[in-house]
């Protein structure tokens, strides 16, 4: 699996036709994915981290199913970073918005999710549910259960 931290920071409000665009790219982005499961992404999660910063956690089948994305050349992503990187280089965009990614690579057992009267959320959206009782009672055994156990 892997989990993908991506957003942007709006450093000048005023700037809104430079942060505005950067923010639709990503929801564009996102209903393509979701119109097209095979690409990988598993779930994701929208956040606001604070006025200025807004970011999307992405869950992922694999590290090559992300990076296949990134570089697809029918995909958005690609025609968008393209954009970003010409308007970077021309001067137009910086300073204005800022945008950033983390990326983790999490092999399956190196994890552990709990959700306590909830619908599925995060990790539990990405690869399903196991009742609580069947991981075990204690953190060691539910952190070492196994999805493919089940």
């Amino acid at each position: 699996m892997v989990v993908l931290l991506i957003g942007m920071r709006v450093n000048h409000f005023w700037a809104v036709h430079q942060w505005v665009p950067v923010m639709l790219a990503m929801f564009r982005m996102l209903a393509e994915l979701k119109k097209d499961p095979g690409r990988g992404l598993l779930s994701r999660v929208l956040l606001t981290a604070s006025p200025r910063t807004y970011y999307v956690v992405q869950y992922w089948e694999s590290e090559e199913k992300l990076y296949a994305y990134a570089s697809a050349p029918d995909a958005f992503h690609r025609e968008a970073w393209a954009k970003i990187n010409r308007l970077e280089k021309g001067g137009k965009v910086r300073g204005h918005v800022g945008i950033w990614h983390e990326t983790y690579v999490v092999p399956e057992g190196s994890y552990e999710a709990i959700y306590g009267d909830m619908p599925a959320f995060g990790l539990a959206a990405a690869h399903g549910q196991v009742p609580l009782e069947r991981r075990g009672r204690y953190a060691k055994d539910r952190f070492a259960h196994r999805s493919t156990t089940t």
